[in-house]
């Protein structure tokens, strides 16, 4: 390869270089054109039929549990909270939506209760037995119930992170439990800006 050659090469490098835009770096795993958690269609704690294009313009995490959940349920609506405020005005284009991985127990009434626990605008979804499976699978979300001492007392073992989606509703994000309120908000704004 000559001088000029590599000159050449090295030039349509840098041009290159200069014409591509920024990708973001998020404190997430950026999930940015997966062919899955594409959405919904699952009656909200309302009774409303709900899907992704009811949220068009807000960024919205979604977080499947359940509301006897002891650890990783509350912990992580309790960071969205504190995300939204962080946010301050644009907290307000930040939806959350928490899918429960337990229809048997977690009535809509209870799930409205749960959520005004933390955040009032936060939404519960409610899949029926028979929806579940296909939702979970369609995001790749582990769940499993966990005989307990009486048939009322089961756990749920249960996938516990949150998926990140544009203000498009397009997923761009899976943020994995324990990344912190501070780390996630400083997502949501890239998001937002």
């Amino acid at each position: 390869m000559t001088c000029l050659s590599r000159c050449l090469s090295l030039a349509l490098l840098v041009c290159c270089m200069a014409c591509s835009p920024d990708k973001p770096k998020f404190n997430s795993i950026d999930l940015t054109g997966a062919d899955y958690a594409q959405g919904f269609e699952v009656k909200d704690h309302n009774g409303q039929l709900r899907t992704m294009a009811d949220f068009k313009g807000k960024v919205v995490v979604v977080f499947f549990g359940y509301t006897q959940c002891p650890d990783f349920c509350p912990t992580t609506l309790t960071e969205w909270v504190q995300v939204k405020k962080s946010l301050g005005d644009k907290g307000k284009q930040l939806q959350a939506i928490f899918i429960t991985v337990d229809p048997e127990r977690d009535t809509p009434e209870l799930l409205k209760a749960y959520m005004g626990h933390f955040d009032p605008a936060f939404l519960a979804l409610v899949p029926s037995l028979e929806e579940l499976p296909a939702l979970a699978k369609s995001f790749k979300v582990y769940y499993k119930k966990v005989a307990g001492a009486t048939p009322t007392s089961y756990t749920m073992d249960h996938q516990a992170g949150t998926y990140v989606y544009d203000t498009e509703g397009r997923v761009r994000l899976y943020a994995r439990y324990g990344l912190g309120p501070q780390a996630m908000a400083q997502d949501i704004a890239k998001l937002l800006n």
